[in-house]
């Protein structure tokens, strides 16, 4: 199976052409990875480009592939996208990663009020990194043509604001709709191309007020089942759900 790797700035190649990765990406690819000259290895640039070839340079600051095949893969439509609240541990990195190879979009981490971890100005940011390089990870282990996108720390103010353009779904245990039910075509006054947002609380879930806030806007709230997953579950079980609901799977 091959590999790939990411090239921000990578444009459009033509089959023959040769490409080229270098610093940091290149020495993993060669010291950790062990990617030698004659294998197969794909690049891509996280908008939707791969390019896949055999290794003719390996070397630790530079590795460079004979494009044997370009593809070009179209967005999904709709997008997904994951409102992840913080959560204590690793918990919430963990759904980062798995939603990402699930096929996730985007991903906004969420300061719920029961969030026990909390995000002050500096630790956002530092955050956000940090989720942004599991997804940037996680999206070459699976080998998908778009990157995750990683936004900004939401409020659930910022949220119920979102709730107006997009079609936003609530997971709460307690709902009486599940989500194998909901009509993902005209379900809510949104067009069907509209982005589909799961939202996910912390170990506590969702709190009251916030359902009443973000229903009040328009998000709707629905069930996966009988039983009651982790928060680090619920998202990529959600979105395992929508893939098989919209064709991908």
């Amino acid at each position: 199976m091959s590999s790939l790797y990411l090239r921000d700035d990578l444009e459009p190649d033509a089959v023959g052409d040769s490409v080229t990765i270098t610093g940091a990406e290149a020495r993993h690819a060669v010291t950790v990875g062990r990617t030698r000259v004659g294998e197969m290895l794909s690049i891509g640039n996280g908008r939707g480009l791969i390019v896949t070839g055999e290794v003719t340079t390996a070397a630790p600051g530079e590795l460079t592939i004979s494009a044997d095949r370009v593809q070009r893969v179209d967005a999904a439509s709709p997008r997904l996208v994951l409102v992840q609240a913080l959560a204590k541990g690793d918990r919430d990195e963990l759904a980062v990663q798995a939603a990402t190879e699930l096929g996730v979009d985007a991903v906004i981490p969420w300061a719920a009020s029961r969030s026990i971890s909390r995000w002050d100005a500096a630790k956002a940011a530092k955050g956000r990194d940090r989720w942004a390089t599991i997804a940037r990870e996680a999206t070459k282990q699976s080998i998908r043509p778009w990157a995750t996108e990683v936004r900004e720390l939401s409020t659930t103010k910022q949220l119920a604001t979102l709730a107006a353009s997009v079609r936003m779904l609530l997971l709460e245990p307690t709902a009486e709709l599940a989500l194998t039910e909901i009509d993902l075509q005209t379900s809510m006054q949104h067009p069907a191309d509209a982005d589909i947002v799961i939202v996910v609380g912390p170990e506590g879930g969702i709190a009251p007020a916030e359902l009443e806030a973000l229903g009040a806007a328009g998000a709707q709230a629905v069930r996966l089942g009988a039983a009651v997953l982790r928060t680090s579950t619920a998202g990529p079980a959600a979105l395992a759900v929508l893939n098989a609901r919209l064709g991908r799977w």
